[in-house]
Protein backbone atom coordinates (compact mmCIF):
# COMPACT_ATOMS: atom_id res chain seq x y z
CA UNK A 1 0.00 0.00 0.00
CA UNK A 2 3.05 2.28 0.59
CA UNK A 3 4.11 1.34 -2.34
CA UNK A 4 1.17 2.44 -4.56
CA UNK A 5 0.82 5.83 -2.19
CA UNK A 6 4.48 6.25 -3.43
CA UNK A 7 3.74 5.92 -6.84
CA UNK A 8 1.25 8.29 -6.65
CA UNK A 9 3.24 11.32 -5.70
CA UNK A 10 5.91 10.23 -7.72
CA UNK A 11 3.18 10.46 -10.79
CA UNK A 12 1.92 13.99 -9.43
CA UNK A 13 5.35 15.63 -9.30
CA UNK A 14 6.29 14.12 -13.04
CA UNK A 15 2.90 15.52 -14.42
CA UNK A 16 3.51 18.93 -12.44
CA UNK A 17 7.20 18.74 -14.11
CA UNK A 18 6.11 18.12 -17.72
CA UNK A 19 3.22 20.78 -17.00
CA UNK A 20 5.88 23.35 -16.01
CA UNK A 21 8.38 22.09 -18.37
CA UNK A 22 5.40 22.43 -21.51
CA UNK A 23 4.32 26.03 -20.25
CA UNK A 24 8.16 27.29 -20.44
CA UNK A 25 8.90 25.80 -23.91
CA UNK A 26 5.76 27.67 -24.99
CA UNK A 27 6.79 30.96 -23.56
CA UNK A 28 10.35 30.67 -24.74
CA UNK A 29 9.19 29.54 -27.85
CA UNK A 30 6.73 32.65 -28.40
CA UNK A 31 9.78 34.83 -26.52
CA UNK A 32 8.42 35.96 -23.08
CA UNK A 33 9.28 35.46 -20.28
CA UNK A 34 8.48 35.35 -16.58
CA UNK A 35 10.89 37.59 -15.67
CA UNK A 36 9.99 40.61 -17.29
CA UNK A 37 7.53 43.01 -16.63
CA UNK A 38 5.29 44.00 -19.02
CA UNK A 39 2.56 46.64 -19.68
CA UNK A 40 -0.22 46.41 -22.36
CA UNK A 41 -1.16 48.64 -25.51
CA UNK A 42 -5.20 48.05 -27.16
CA UNK A 43 -5.06 48.14 -30.80
CA UNK A 44 -8.20 48.81 -32.86
CA UNK A 45 -8.35 47.40 -36.25
CA UNK A 46 -10.89 46.45 -38.91
CA UNK A 47 -9.62 43.38 -39.48
CA UNK A 48 -6.85 40.88 -38.01
CA UNK A 49 -5.87 38.77 -40.82
CA UNK A 50 -5.09 35.15 -39.75
CA UNK A 51 -3.37 36.89 -36.32
CA UNK A 52 -3.88 34.73 -33.30
CA UNK A 53 -3.58 34.46 -29.73
CA UNK A 54 0.44 34.82 -28.74
CA UNK A 55 0.94 36.39 -31.90
CA UNK A 56 4.83 38.04 -31.62
CA UNK A 57 5.29 41.84 -31.74
CA UNK A 58 8.32 42.58 -33.14
CA UNK A 59 9.76 45.86 -32.64
CA UNK A 60 12.19 46.88 -36.00
CA UNK A 61 12.15 43.13 -36.33
CA UNK A 62 12.99 42.50 -32.70
CA UNK A 63 10.60 41.16 -30.61
CA UNK A 64 9.40 42.79 -27.53
CA UNK A 65 6.13 41.03 -26.11
CA UNK A 66 2.86 39.20 -27.36
CA UNK A 67 -0.69 39.26 -28.28
CA UNK A 68 -2.60 38.39 -25.20
CA UNK A 69 -5.99 38.26 -26.37
CA UNK A 70 -8.20 39.25 -29.59
CA UNK A 71 -11.45 40.93 -28.91
CA UNK A 72 -14.44 41.14 -31.28
CA UNK A 73 -16.05 44.64 -30.59
CA UNK A 74 -20.36 44.55 -29.91
CA UNK A 75 -20.44 46.45 -33.26
CA UNK A 76 -19.39 43.60 -35.61
CA UNK A 77 -16.91 45.86 -36.97
CA UNK A 78 -13.63 47.08 -35.20
CA UNK A 79 -11.68 44.25 -33.57
CA UNK A 80 -9.52 44.85 -30.37
CA UNK A 81 -6.07 43.33 -30.11
CA UNK A 82 -4.84 43.38 -26.50
CA UNK A 83 -0.78 43.89 -26.80
CA UNK A 84 1.75 42.61 -23.92
CA UNK A 85 5.23 44.56 -24.40
CA UNK A 86 8.09 44.21 -22.00
CA UNK A 87 8.91 47.51 -20.13
CA UNK A 88 12.43 47.66 -21.08
CA UNK A 89 11.08 48.12 -24.68
CA UNK A 90 9.49 51.98 -24.41
CA UNK A 91 7.59 52.41 -27.82
CA UNK A 92 6.46 56.11 -28.68
CA UNK A 93 3.35 57.20 -29.52
CA UNK A 94 4.00 58.75 -33.34
CA UNK A 95 4.98 54.88 -34.24
CA UNK A 96 2.75 52.76 -36.62
CA UNK A 97 1.55 49.34 -35.59
CA UNK A 98 0.71 47.24 -39.19
CA UNK A 99 -0.37 43.52 -38.84
CA UNK A 100 2.18 41.71 -41.21
CA UNK A 101 2.92 38.05 -42.57
CA UNK A 102 6.36 35.87 -42.26
CA UNK A 103 6.61 34.85 -45.70
CA UNK A 104 4.19 34.46 -48.23
CA UNK A 105 1.68 31.95 -46.23
CA UNK A 106 3.41 32.02 -43.14
CA UNK A 107 2.02 33.28 -39.51
CA UNK A 108 1.11 36.81 -38.80
CA UNK A 109 2.43 38.68 -36.18
CA UNK A 110 2.42 42.62 -35.14
CA UNK A 111 4.69 44.74 -36.58
CA UNK A 112 6.02 47.98 -34.65
CA UNK A 113 7.82 50.62 -37.07
CA UNK A 114 9.36 53.81 -35.32
CA UNK A 115 9.09 56.91 -37.46
CA UNK A 116 10.10 60.08 -35.26
CA UNK A 117 10.15 58.96 -31.61
CA UNK A 118 8.03 62.14 -30.57
CA UNK A 119 7.13 61.95 -27.20
CA UNK A 120 5.35 61.04 -25.30
CA UNK A 121 5.90 57.24 -24.38
CA UNK A 122 2.97 54.88 -25.17
CA UNK A 123 1.72 53.61 -21.09
CA UNK A 124 -0.23 50.91 -19.49
CA UNK A 125 -3.66 50.71 -21.33
CA UNK A 126 -2.92 53.04 -24.16
CA UNK A 127 -4.98 52.64 -27.26
CA UNK A 128 -3.63 52.85 -31.00
CA UNK A 129 -5.01 52.36 -33.84
CA UNK A 130 -3.56 49.37 -36.04
CA UNK A 131 -3.26 48.93 -39.83
CA UNK A 132 -5.30 45.91 -41.39
CA UNK A 133 -3.15 43.02 -42.93
CA UNK A 134 -2.61 42.56 -46.72
CA UNK A 135 -5.29 40.31 -47.76
CA UNK A 136 -4.48 38.57 -50.58
CA UNK A 137 -8.19 37.19 -51.44
CA UNK A 138 -9.35 40.67 -51.77
CA UNK A 139 -6.45 41.16 -54.24
CA UNK A 140 -7.50 38.76 -55.92
CA UNK A 141 -10.91 39.67 -56.13
CA UNK A 142 -10.08 43.09 -57.04
CA UNK A 143 -7.69 41.32 -59.92
CA UNK A 144 -11.24 39.33 -61.08
CA UNK A 145 -12.90 42.36 -61.53
CA UNK A 146 -9.72 44.08 -63.21
CA UNK A 147 -9.91 41.09 -65.42
CA UNK A 148 -13.68 40.97 -65.98
CA UNK A 149 -13.65 44.41 -66.85
CA UNK A 150 -10.40 44.27 -69.07
CA UNK A 151 -12.32 41.93 -70.65
CA UNK A 152 -15.56 43.73 -71.79
CA UNK A 153 -12.67 46.22 -72.68
CA UNK A 154 -11.47 43.69 -75.13
CA UNK A 155 -14.45 42.94 -76.80
CA UNK A 156 -15.50 46.45 -77.08
CA UNK A 157 -12.49 47.02 -78.67
CA UNK A 158 -12.77 43.99 -80.43
CA UNK A 159 -16.43 45.84 -81.75
CA UNK A 160 -15.15 48.96 -82.60
CA UNK A 161 -12.36 47.23 -85.02
CA UNK A 162 -15.36 45.30 -86.60
CA UNK A 163 -16.79 48.12 -87.13
CA UNK A 164 -14.14 50.21 -88.87
CA UNK A 165 -13.39 47.14 -91.03
CA UNK A 166 -17.19 46.99 -91.86
CA UNK A 167 -17.67 51.02 -92.31
CA UNK A 168 -14.48 52.90 -93.48
CA UNK A 169 -11.97 49.53 -94.21
CA UNK A 170 -14.89 48.68 -97.11
CA UNK A 171 -13.51 48.02 -100.80
CA UNK A 172 -15.76 51.11 -101.89
CA UNK A 173 -13.48 53.13 -99.46
CA UNK A 174 -10.31 51.96 -100.02
CA UNK A 175 -11.07 52.61 -103.93
CA UNK A 176 -11.67 55.86 -103.01
CA UNK A 177 -8.27 56.13 -101.61
CA UNK A 178 -6.72 54.66 -104.23
CA UNK A 179 -7.80 57.42 -106.31
CA UNK A 180 -7.25 59.74 -104.32
CA UNK A 181 -3.55 58.98 -104.48
CA UNK A 182 -3.58 58.65 -107.67
CA UNK A 183 -5.25 62.33 -108.12
CA UNK A 184 -2.64 63.35 -105.74
CA UNK A 185 -0.25 62.01 -107.49
CA UNK A 186 -1.03 63.92 -111.07
CA UNK A 187 -1.72 67.11 -109.02
CA UNK A 188 1.88 66.80 -107.56
CA UNK A 189 3.31 65.87 -111.18
CA UNK A 190 1.58 69.11 -112.48
CA UNK A 191 2.90 71.00 -109.73
CA UNK A 192 6.32 70.26 -111.00
CA UNK A 193 6.06 70.70 -114.10
CA UNK A 194 4.04 74.39 -113.43
CA UNK A 195 7.93 75.07 -111.70
CA UNK A 196 9.66 73.95 -113.94
CA UNK A 197 7.77 75.77 -116.51
CA UNK A 198 8.26 78.88 -114.22
CA UNK A 199 11.80 78.13 -113.53
CA UNK A 200 12.35 78.31 -117.77
CA UNK A 201 10.23 81.34 -118.08
CA UNK A 202 12.92 83.29 -115.56
CA UNK A 203 15.98 81.68 -117.32
CA UNK A 204 14.98 82.55 -120.51
CA UNK A 205 14.02 85.88 -119.51
CA UNK A 206 16.62 86.69 -117.34
CA UNK A 207 18.03 89.79 -119.39
CA UNK A 208 14.32 91.66 -119.72
CA UNK A 209 13.77 91.14 -115.84
CA UNK A 210 17.24 92.39 -114.63
CA UNK A 211 16.82 95.02 -116.85
CA UNK A 212 13.08 95.98 -115.49
CA UNK A 213 14.59 95.37 -111.97
CA UNK A 214 17.72 98.27 -112.79
CA UNK A 215 15.23 100.64 -114.14
CA UNK A 216 13.51 100.23 -111.19
CA UNK A 217 16.32 100.97 -108.95
CA UNK A 218 17.21 104.14 -110.62
CA UNK A 219 13.26 105.10 -110.81
CA UNK A 220 14.00 105.12 -107.41
CA UNK A 221 17.34 107.06 -107.20
CA UNK A 222 15.32 109.65 -109.32
CA UNK A 223 12.46 109.98 -106.82
CA UNK A 224 15.16 110.24 -104.09
CA UNK A 225 17.18 112.56 -105.81
CA UNK A 226 13.30 114.93 -106.75
CA UNK A 227 12.48 114.66 -102.81
CA UNK A 228 15.98 115.84 -102.27
CA UNK A 229 15.72 118.76 -104.70
CA UNK A 230 11.70 119.47 -103.03
CA UNK A 231 13.01 119.36 -99.22
CA UNK A 232 15.98 122.17 -100.47
CA UNK A 233 13.67 124.12 -102.33
CA UNK A 234 11.55 124.32 -99.51
CA UNK A 235 14.39 125.30 -97.64
CA UNK A 236 15.71 127.68 -100.06
CA UNK A 237 12.27 129.43 -100.69
CA UNK A 238 10.84 129.02 -97.05
CA UNK A 239 10.40 132.53 -96.20
CA UNK A 240 9.13 133.59 -99.73
CA UNK A 241 6.42 130.84 -98.52
CA UNK A 242 6.17 131.73 -95.87
CA UNK A 243 5.12 135.65 -97.06
CA UNK A 244 2.89 134.57 -100.00
CA UNK A 245 1.00 132.49 -97.35
CA UNK A 246 0.56 135.43 -95.54
CA UNK A 247 -0.75 137.78 -98.10
CA UNK A 248 -3.07 135.12 -98.93
CA UNK A 249 -4.15 135.39 -95.78
CA UNK A 250 -3.88 139.39 -95.62
CA UNK A 251 -5.85 139.64 -99.46
CA UNK A 252 -8.83 136.58 -97.92
CA UNK A 253 -9.37 138.73 -94.64
CA UNK A 254 -9.65 141.79 -97.23
CA UNK A 255 -12.30 140.31 -99.52
CA UNK A 256 -14.32 138.94 -96.14
CA UNK A 257 -14.50 142.90 -95.06
CA UNK A 258 -15.62 143.78 -98.69
CA UNK A 259 -18.06 141.45 -98.72
CA UNK A 260 -19.09 142.26 -95.24
CA UNK A 261 -19.51 145.78 -96.20
CA UNK A 262 -21.25 145.22 -98.65
CA UNK A 263 -23.62 143.21 -97.21
CA UNK A 264 -24.10 145.95 -93.99
CA UNK A 265 -24.34 148.60 -97.01
CA UNK A 266 -20.72 150.11 -95.80
CA UNK A 267 -19.46 152.19 -99.36
CA UNK A 268 -20.47 152.81 -102.65
CA UNK A 269 -21.14 149.46 -103.32
CA UNK A 270 -22.96 148.83 -100.51
CA UNK A 271 -24.90 152.29 -100.47
CA UNK A 272 -25.96 151.19 -104.23
CA UNK A 273 -27.05 147.75 -103.53
CA UNK A 274 -28.79 148.05 -100.43
CA UNK A 275 -30.71 151.79 -101.77
CA UNK A 276 -33.83 150.49 -103.25
CA UNK A 277 -34.61 153.80 -105.70
CA UNK A 278 -30.84 152.99 -106.88
CA UNK A 279 -31.86 149.26 -107.77
CA UNK A 280 -34.98 150.98 -109.51
CA UNK A 281 -33.25 153.42 -111.76
CA UNK A 282 -30.49 150.83 -112.58
CA UNK A 283 -33.59 148.46 -113.87
CA UNK A 284 -35.07 151.24 -116.07
CA UNK A 285 -31.60 152.46 -117.39
CA UNK A 286 -31.16 148.38 -118.08
CA UNK A 287 -34.78 148.80 -119.88
CA UNK A 288 -33.73 152.14 -121.89
CA UNK A 289 -30.35 150.92 -123.27
CA UNK A 290 -32.76 147.40 -124.72
CA UNK A 291 -35.27 149.77 -126.05
CA UNK A 292 -32.53 151.73 -127.86
CA UNK A 293 -30.55 148.90 -129.17
CA UNK A 294 -33.83 147.85 -130.98
CA UNK A 295 -34.27 151.04 -132.53
CA UNK A 296 -30.69 150.84 -133.66
CA UNK A 297 -31.39 147.50 -134.85
CA UNK A 298 -34.98 148.31 -136.62
CA UNK A 299 -33.94 151.86 -137.89
CA UNK A 300 -30.64 152.44 -138.41
CA UNK A 301 -28.25 155.03 -136.58
CA UNK A 302 -28.62 158.04 -139.88
CA UNK A 303 -32.22 157.31 -139.74
CA UNK A 304 -32.92 158.13 -136.59
CA UNK A 305 -30.40 161.16 -136.18
CA UNK A 306 -31.93 162.96 -139.60
CA UNK A 307 -35.57 161.48 -139.96
CA UNK A 308 -37.94 164.00 -140.03
CA UNK A 309 -39.99 161.81 -138.13
CA UNK A 310 -38.86 161.23 -134.87
CA UNK A 311 -38.69 157.92 -133.46
CA UNK A 312 -41.05 156.54 -130.54
CA UNK A 313 -39.71 157.68 -127.55
CA UNK A 314 -42.87 157.51 -125.84
CA UNK A 315 -41.67 154.03 -124.14
CA UNK A 316 -38.34 155.05 -123.18
CA UNK A 317 -39.06 155.79 -119.48
CA UNK A 318 -36.99 158.91 -117.61
CA UNK A 319 -34.34 158.11 -115.17
CA UNK A 320 -34.81 159.67 -112.07
CA UNK A 321 -31.05 160.78 -110.63
CA UNK A 322 -31.03 161.16 -106.81
CA UNK A 323 -28.45 162.72 -105.21
CA UNK A 324 -25.86 160.04 -103.88
CA UNK A 325 -25.93 160.06 -99.62
CA UNK A 326 -22.96 161.88 -98.41
CA UNK A 327 -20.33 159.77 -96.52
CA UNK A 328 -20.55 161.10 -92.49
Amino acid sequence: MEKSHLERKVGVFIFIAMALLGVMLILFSKGTSLFHGTYTVKLHATNVGGLKQESAVLLAGVGVGNVHAIHLEPSGTNVTIVLEIYKKFPIYHDARFVIEEAGFLGDHYISVIPTLNTPPILTNGADVECESPFNLQEVARGAAGFVQRLDETAKKLDASVTDLRAQVLNAQTLANFGISITNLRFATEQTLGTIHDIHGIIGSNSAPISLAVSNFVLFSAQLNQLGDSASLLLATNGANLTAATKNIQELTVGAQQVLDDVHNGRGLAGTLLQNGQTATNVQVLAENLSLVSSNLNRFGLWHILWAHTPPDTNSVKPVTLQNPPRRK
